[in-house]
């Protein structure tokens, strides 16, 4: 028994030198961050409309956004029907994701003795 094969509709994208450009100039800029939470480090582009149904729009800027690979999982996951956004959880990483600067920020600016 072999694994299961995905054919991934991206393939012939991902796998192109215009694609490496363009996926630098997307991380570019959204500053070497996840658009989602924040995130800085590692990051995959996503694309917004899929390369399945749009592939017109495979190097289209304003259909790629950089994603950490927690938020680009989750969002592949509810794509194909796998999951759901729960808007409570959603609500709670905004908040947590918008105090957390000001918390970086004011350990900075708090005097060690």
């Amino acid at each position: 028994m072999g694994m299961k094969r995905h054919d991934r509709h991206s393939q012939a994208v991902i796998r192109s030198a215009r694609w490496k450009a363009v996926r630098l100039a997307v991380k570019r800029r959204d500053g070497w961050k996840c658009v989602e939470c924040g995130k800085a480090g590692r990051l995959e582009v996503h694309h917004v409309q899929p390369v399945r149904t749009h592939p017109e729009l495979a190097f289209e800027l304003s259909n790629l956004k950089s994603l950490c690979p927690s938020c680009h999982s989750r969002r592949t996951r509810i794509e194909i029907g796998l999951g759901q956004e729960n808007p409570a959880r959603e609500a709670w990483k905004r908040l947590v994701a918008e105090l957390q600067p000001k918390t970086l920020q004011a350990a900075k600016d708090t005097p060690h003795a």
